[in-house]
């Protein structure tokens, strides 16, 4: 059966307590070590491949995250679509902490970050105005609808570069932009994942109001702590609702976003990084 779904599970999500006859698997990559092995096995009878982005125990920073590592292990083991969890603060009192946010843009506060697989001797420039999968959001709006989640479909993403949280007034700044959620980690697998032609979606779990309302103390580990062990249980039954729903092909732009995105000559592309990138562009260099 081929790999249809991965599952990058961030804070609280080491495991999919539902995944059947599975077994963890290392995957080797041009770009290093991933954060960790690739869980791989059955759920709802598709193959899905689980990797803990912090690694097991959480022992990774999100600015140490090996984000090429990640995506390209996902490209290597099959992997057309992502759904990415994780743990946000919320920038809107309607955004209650608990709730689960959809949201479908990004605003980039991080700093230095390897978001792309090309360079090299090789350039390519994917479309990325609409960075999440709009039919992988419609199918998690409703999935998440039918096990009765709160949701919140769309909304903007701060990705910033921690580990610290925001001051003060960095909250106020991004609440005036209109940004909905702020995390650490999201920005570069979407980026890189449109690359790789896997379609990503983001399933943020609210467990803060970050520090901006003053109405609420300010980012306390233990309540997030807390209220993720609730969002992270809703969130797997996101997923496992979810997967009876995707269809067997896929009809969005996310399945071919590298088709005009290559512009180098193709003979000055140096062999060594057409071998490596193989699996991405392929198909596009007659390899």
């Amino acid at each position: 059966m081929t790999t249809v779904l991965g599952i990058i599970g961030g804070s609280g999500l080491y495991q999919m307590s539902d995944v059947q006859g599975g077994e963890w698997v290392t995957v080797e990559t041009p770009f290093g070590a991933p954060s960790d092995e690739y869980f791989v096995g059955q759920l709802n009878g598709v193959r899905v491949v689980f990797l803990p982005r912090h690694g097991r125990g959480h022992r990774l920073l999100p600015s140490e995250l090996n984000f090429r590592a990640n995506i390209y292990g996902m490209k290597k083991l099959g992997v057309e679509r992502i759904i990415a969890v994780s743990a946000v603060g919320s920038l809107k009192k309607e955004i209650v902490p608990g709730h689960i946010v959809l949201p479908d843009q990004f605003i980039d506060r991080t700093r230095g970050r390897i978001s792309t697989f090309f360079g090299r001797g090789i350039v390519a420039h994917v479309a990325f105005a609409d960075p999440m999968c709009g039919e992988m959001i419609r199918l998690l709006g409703d999935a998440g609808r039918e096990v009765g989640a709160t949701l919140h479909v769309g909304g903007t993403y701060i990705c910033m570069e921690g580990p610290q949280f925001s001051t003060r007034a960095e909250s106020f700044l991004y609440r005036s932009w209109g940004a909905d959620i702020i995390g650490m980690t999201n920005l570069q697998e979407a980026k890189l994942a449109r690359e790789a032609e896997i379609c990503f979606a983001t399933v943020a779990l609210a467990t803060d109001y970050d520090c901006w309302n003053t109405d609420h103390a300010d980012v306390v580990i233990e309540d997030i702590l807390r209220i993720l062990t609730q969002n992270v249980t809703t969130a797997q039954r996101i997923i496992v609702n979810t997967i009876p729903r995707l269809p067997a092909t896929r009809s969005c732009p996310c399945a071919h976003a590298l088709k005009d995105a290559i512009i180098t000559d193709r003979a000055l592309i140096p062999a060594a990084v057409k071998q490596e990138l193989g699996i991405l562009v392929g198909k596009y260099l007659g390899e």
